[in-house]
């Protein structure tokens, strides 16, 4: 499994998001209110519209358009009007930095 340097972990604050491109696909990078890092694919299934935009409350992320909430440990969206899920990516915190690897971790076509 390959994984990319995306930048020092205090860049991203608890509750926030970033967004960064990993090989070609567009990936939401969320430092969560349980104080872990997730990735999801940065774009809502519902709407083509960027999901590190939204709102981060717990572990789920909503898309600031249309109200979908997707869990980050999981991709797959709460209720409409998203009926399918995001892929998901594996992220590592390697000596401060965060590390998400390019290949998903949900089986989701990013």
């Amino acid at each position: 499994m390959t994984f990319e340097l995306v930048g020092a972990a205090t860049d991203v604050a608890k509750g926030t998001a970033i967004s960064v491109e990993l090989a070609g696909v567009d990936v939401a990078v969320v430092h969560a209110d349980d104080d872990n890092f997730y990735a999801v694919r940065d774009e809502c299934s519902h709407a083509a519209v960027p999901l590190s935009e939204g709102e981060i409350e717990g572990c789920t992320l909503e898309c600031w358009l249309h109200g979908s909430r997707f869990d980050l440990r999981t991709g797959e969206p709460s209720g409409p009007p998203a009926f399918s899920p995001v892929a998901t990516f594996p992220v590592e915190i390697r000596d401060g930095d965060i590390y998400v690897s390019t290949t998903p971790s949900n089986g989701v076509n990013p």
